[in-house]
């Protein structure tokens, strides 16, 4: 969620908004909720009134990146001290994609080159990735060994059949330097780090005279009751979908994939009568992996009405993107046929992202603004 108030000052904050609607979820801190309040009640009223735009997506279409670049760009950036403070998640990004690649050797049968890494992968499993809290030298050369290992290179060729994280390759191809005593996360690594996003998170960025409100949502299933119904007052609608998923399934879901999830997604919320009159800006983001991942990953295979030609992302992207506008155009006739009145600027805007690349999303912002800031005065009559 953005909102737009003109002349206050820079703030930053976590928070849940419309307390009295949405109660603290299994397993949050009662002391967390505490605050949360005492945070609510210092934001003047009118400004929780202030129309705003949300991004919004499945899990791991790059929200909370987007949201970590925002605050390079526009709010101060990491400070080396706050850059410190995800060294943790490093480590335990680190386990985490090690430990995927471990379990999915198992799974799908696939030998170690090397003997000794059978007892490494016991090591290594052996452990609690959520709760590392260092990066013990003995566990270090378990995964670089491990990762040398031509059995796990092969498994890492087949991570479309299970569930990796994104970062995997540039996390474990980085193990010397991770491991290093003063060792402080860069700004890449920081976003690059990943930690599902639970409940709604509130932040507030300073950009020239206008305070940009974001919020930061879960985008699983089981996350999304919590926000689904908080649309009101929306100004416009940042969907990030990401290119690179069409060959893979849910995370909470084996059978179901994420693509076609994520199409299901965007068509249910501009079904959704708020946005009878609201622009929508569609990120379609992970450029970088679909080029990758579309050598090797036929996009036909999943999506049979693809035209190709085969491994061309050009032609990925732009079939992916019509499949987008299409569910766009049909929602649009039915609002147009269910009487509503749509607003005579309402657009799609698409653009083709890469969320870790902060160069990319500085200039997809720039853009994005101008949407944001003509749709806002068109709304207070100033257009």
């Amino acid at each position: 969620m953005l909102s737009l108030a003109s002349g206050s000052p820079a703030l930053s904050f976590d928070r849940e908004p419309h307390q009295r609607m949405i109660p603290p979820a299994p397993g949050e801190e009662k002391k967390d909720w505490e605050v949360h309040q005492k945070l609510n009640a210092l934001v003047p009223l009118e400004r929780q009134c202030l129309p705003s735009l949300r991004p919004t997506g499945t899990g791991e279409s790059g929200k909370s990146t987007f949201i970590k670049q925002m605050r390079i760009i526009h709010g101060g950036g990491y400070s080396e001290e706050d850059r410190k403070g995800f060294a943790r998640l490093v480590y335990q990004n680190v386990f985490a994609a090690m430990q995927a690649l471990i379990g999915a050797m198992n799974a799908l049968r696939i030998p170690y080159a090397q003997p000794e890494n059978v007892q490494n992968a016991k090591l290594v499993m052996g452990v609690n990735a959520a709760k590392v809290v260092a990066f013990p030298r003995l566990y270090v050369n378990a995964m670089a060994s491990l990762w040398r290992d031509v059995g796990i290179k092969a498994c890492y060729a087949r991570r479309r059949e299970y569930h990796l994280l994104d970062s995997a390759l540039y996390f474990l191809s980085s193990l010397e330097r991770i491991a290093e005593d003063c060792y402080v996360p860069t700004a890449q690594d920081v976003l690059r780090s990943r930690v599902p996003t639970t409940g709604i998170r509130e932040y507030c960025f300073s950009m020239e005279k206008i305070i940009l409100r974001i919020v930061d949502v879960g985008g699983q299933k089981s996350e999304r009751r919590k926000w689904i119904h908080c649309f009101e007052n929306i100004i416009a609608l940042i969907y990030l979908a990401s290119l690179s998923e069409y060959d893979q399934c849910l995370e909470e879901n084996g059978e179901e994939n994420r693509m076609k999830e994520s199409l299901a997604l965007f068509r249910t919320i501009l079904e959704l009568p708020w946005f009878q009159s609201v622009s929508v800006i569609l990120f379609l983001n992970k450029t970088d992996i679909l080029e990758e991942k579309i050598i090797d990953s036929d996009l036909a295979t999943h999506f049979p009405s693809f035209p190709g030609p085969k491994r061309d992302a050009e032609a990925a992207k732009k079939f992916i993107l019509d499949m987008y506008v299409d569910i766009y155009k049909n929602c649009s006739a039915i609002h147009h046929h269910s009487g509503y009145r749509a607003s005579n600027s309402r657009c799609l805007y698409h653009h083709y992202t890469c969320a870790t690349d902060t160069q990319n999303i500085r200039k997809v912002f720039t853009d994005v603004r101008d949407v944001v800031l003509a749709s806002y005065f068109e709304e207070v009559n100033l257009l």
